[in-house]
């Protein structure tokens, strides 16, 4: 790259922080001291290092870059206008207004350039790990002896903030035991947060701590100077292991009264303070004005054609020599499955009916998981120290590792030995936010596995997954008091109602081993991600017709009709997962009353919720009393069964005991369904 002389470089700090101040301010909100402080570190990244292309931001080879102190929100979109990004000044101008492209934390989709959604701290840094895992894994699979056609760098940004989440610790763990060398993480060691100077509460010595994770540490760097932080990102290019590199900086560097303190965090700085920082720095422009001279500098469009150009011409032969493997590689970057797929889905759901196991769905999971493997050579599994419990292995799967020095010396490997299972400790917020960043970065559909209960580490990635659509796969097995032994610390009462009430994310609570391969099929395909929620026991097959299997897709269906022969009183009886089952055995008991019951299985609500009025209607007719059943808590239900049906569920803690006397002592039971149908159709 062109690298900018020392003037240059002073003005194209000083935009940054131009910019920065005179959005916050016009917004009456946000956050500029991050991006004053972090100006010269940016100018450092993207002027002299950063691999990327403005006139095509899903460029595939470019450098990924993260704001993981994502309230600096600033410092990115200033970064991406500067560079020639299709973000023009009116963006900047309309900074965290209704329906901009300037929101006020980086939102992927929604502004060009941006690579993951980023806010929640700490989510970023485990985001550019799963990045960087799937470049490394990529090399790793289809680079050649005599043919790179992936490498690039992940850079991601953080601050103290993102060090104090827990997620850092198992984030950064992870990438240090894998050595993800092609991460490298710029540290913004200003020694402020909102309360003020961070020394009363956060005394780490971050280097060392990040040492004992196995990486690169570059200490002491003058955030200030361009020179020392280009240099310094030089040397982390250079290792072996993923870098951070600590920039010593000064939050809102620049600001006569407030640089170094906490006021210039969260809040503007004020007319009169911008006034005397613009005099301060010698930014003689006005509000949201950029020379000529400045853009120039920071135009990076043409560099940018020019890397990809030769990228474009380096994968041209690559095709010509390797033409499946191009062929493979273009197919999985462009996030399409494999042209033969819908026929692969029909067969793995075809085989689940003919088998017709009664097996916990966590093992009909790892039997649909077989056929997925066999069909999605893209398919990335792992599980948070839960392999033998989750079942998220399959006969044919690789546990991913760090590559010994031999084969570290070769390219082609990357750093890593290729595999496709990863075992990720018991580290559930740093799996899932680095699932996130695997699907974000394309090539892999990433799922990784842990118990229900444990869900509750990683609903703010799950969240986060739901906000960008991004298409992670996150399986939770031993769902309910039907755990048994290990008590209600384990038994996850609430947490399937929960993860439905989640906009965008869709769970499936399968009842047997044709609706676990549904909800498996339905969730490769799916635009987004998803929740596969298993059970511990084993669970009943249920044997349906061609159109009862296809209706199982529909998120609701009728697996069980009532008989016409019983026309005086009808109720419906919805179940999800282990207790549909159960609510199949009270058909029975309720013909001998002379109640006639349909049976509705309900495997995802999200999905059922989103089919047109008439099937809805044909599934749960108006005026017939219904009853849910699941081992769970009850209020989310009543959407469903109204407030005069009923609910066989459990609104307290689990107890510590064998399966089968939990689900009798909290009536699970044929008896009590029975009587709280009856209850209901008494009070019509």
């Amino acid at each position: 790259m062109t690298t900018p002389t020392s003037s240059q470089t002073a003005l194209m700090a000083n935009a940054i922080r131009a910019l920065a101040m005179d959005a916050v301010q016009q917004a009456n909100s946000g956050h500029p001291g991050m991006p004053m402080g972090m100006a010269e570190i940016g100018v450092a990244l993207w002027s002299r290092h950063l691999k990327h292309n403005p006139t095509n931001p899903h460029w595939f080879d470019r450098d990924r870059f993260v704001l993981s102190n994502g309230h600096g929100s600033m410092l990115l979109y200033s970064l991406l206008h500067l560079t020639g990004y299709d973000l023009p000044m009116s963006e900047l101008k309309n900074f965290r207004q209704l329906h901009s492209k300037t929101p006020g934390h980086p939102e992927v989709g929604m502004t060009p350039g941006v690579e993951t959604t980023t806010g929640p701290l700490g989510q970023g840094v485990g985001n550019a790990v799963g990045m960087a895992l799937a470049e490394a894994l990529l090399a790793a699979e289809f680079n050649k002896a005599d043919a790179k056609i992936v490498d690039h760098h992940t850079y991601v940004f953080l601050g103290d903030g993102c060090l104090m989440e827990g997620i850092s610790h198992e984030a950064c763990s992870l990438a240090g035991t894998l050595k993800l060398n092609k991460l490298i993480a710029l540290y913004d060691d200003n020694g402020i947060s909102i309360d003020g100077h961070v020394e009363h509460w956060f005394h780490d010595d971050t280097p060392k701590r990040f040492e004992a994770y196995g990486w690169n540490v570059i200490r002491a760097v003058d955030g200030h100077s361009v020179e020392a932080v280009d240099a310094a990102i030089a040397q982390a290019k250079k290792s072996d292991k993923p870098t951070l590199i600590c920039c010593r900086t000064v939050i809102g560097k620049g600001a006569p009264t407030k640089a170094g303190g906490h006021d210039a965090h969260g809040a503007p700085l004020g007319d009169k303070e911008i006034a005397a920082t613009r005099a301060a720095i010698g930014w003689n422009f006005g509000p949201f004005e950029i020379p000529q001279e400045v853009y120039a500098a920071w135009d990076a469009k043409e560099q940018g054609k020019h890397v990809e150009t030769e990228w474009n011409a380096a994968f041209d032969a690559y095709r010509a020599k390797y033409a499946a493997e191009a062929a493979e590689f273009t197919r999985r970057m462009k996030g399409e499955l494999p042209a033969d797929w819908a026929q692969a889905a029909a067969k793995i759901i075809e085989d689940a009916n003919q088998k017709a196991e009664t097996v916990a769905t966590r093992k009909a999971s790892q039997n649909t998981i077989e056929g997925l493997a066999a069909a999605l050579p893209e398919l990335l599994g792992g599980s948070a120290d839960l392999t033998g419990s989750n079942l998220t292995n399959w006969k044919a799967s690789k546990a991913v590792r760090a590559a010994g020095d031999a084969e570290n010396a070769n390219p082609a490997h990357a750093g890593i030995q290729w595999g496709n299972h990863i075992n990720y400790g018991v580290r559930e917020f740093g799996m899932s936010a680095a699932i996130n960043g695997i699907a974000l970065h394309g090539g892999y559909r990433p799922f990784g596995g842990t118990f229900l209960t444990f869900s509750d580490y990683s609903r703010n990635a799950l969240r986060v997954a739901a906000l960008m659509k991004s298409r992670s796969i996150f399986v939770f097995t031993h769902d309910s008091i039907g755990l048994g032994e290990d008590g209600p610390t384990h038994q996850s009462v609430e947490h399937v109602s929960s993860l439905r009430l989640i906009p965008n994310l869709q769970t499936w609570r399968p009842a047997d081993t044709v609706e676990t391969a549904v909800a498996w099929t339905h969730a490769i395909a799916h635009q987004g991600p998803s929740t596969l929620i298993f059970s511990r026991q084993n669970l009943q097959f249920s044997a349906r017709n061609d159109v009862q299997i296809a209706n199982i897709a529909k998120g609701g269906y009728v697996l069980r009709d009532w008989n016409d022969d019983i026309p005086a009183r009808k109720i419906i009886l919805l179940a999800t997962g282990s207790e549909v089952q159960l609510a199949m055995e009270a058909v029975e008991a309720l013909a001998k009353e002379g109640i006639g019951a349909r049976v509705v299985s309900m495997p995802c609500t999200n999905v059922f919720d989103k089919q047109d009025a008439e099937y809805r209607e044909r599934v749960l007719p108006k005026g017939v009393a219904r009853v849910a059943i699941e081992a769970g808590v009850t209020d989310f239900w009543r959407k469903y069964v109204g407030l005069e049906g009923g609910v066989v569920g459990i609104d307290t803690f689990g107890e510590s005991a064998p399966a089968g006397a939990l689900f009798k002592h909290f009536g699970f039971t044929v008896e009590h369904v029975v009587a709280t149908a009856k209850s209901v159709l008494a009070a019509a």
